[in-house]
């Protein structure tokens, strides 16, 4: 039996600026789960594909996140994150996380 394994993305710091290289070096499979801790007042976590990601724009059919604490399960494959509040994705507030 294969178990899940949870990250905290941005480890101690939570899902803030500069927060763009925090998967290198990690190994994720598809059914991780990653947790964004962040104040939800302040920013909040869109699931995007390639291009919103590179974009930095959250376009139609986007997952938008606001709890503070959300937990997303990994797909196989690319997995494309960014803060929706404006500026910050440009900031470093993004991920993208390959999931085997």
């Amino acid at each position: 039996m294969i178990h899940a394994e949870t990250f905290t993305v941005g480890d101690g710091q939570g899902w803030t600026f500069g927060v763009q290289n925090w998967p290198a070096g990690k190994t994720f499979k598809a059914g991780d789960i990653l947790v964004f801790n962040y104040p939800p007042l302040i920013h909040n976590v869109v699931t995007v594909n390639e291009s919103g990601f590179n974009s930095c724009v959250a376009l139609g059919g986007s997952g938008l996140h606001i709890s503070g604490a959300d937990k997303i399960t990994l797909v196989k494959g690319m997995n494309y994150f960014i803060c929706g509040v404006p500026g910050h994705c440009g900031q470093g507030q993004k991920i993208a996380v390959n999931a085997l």
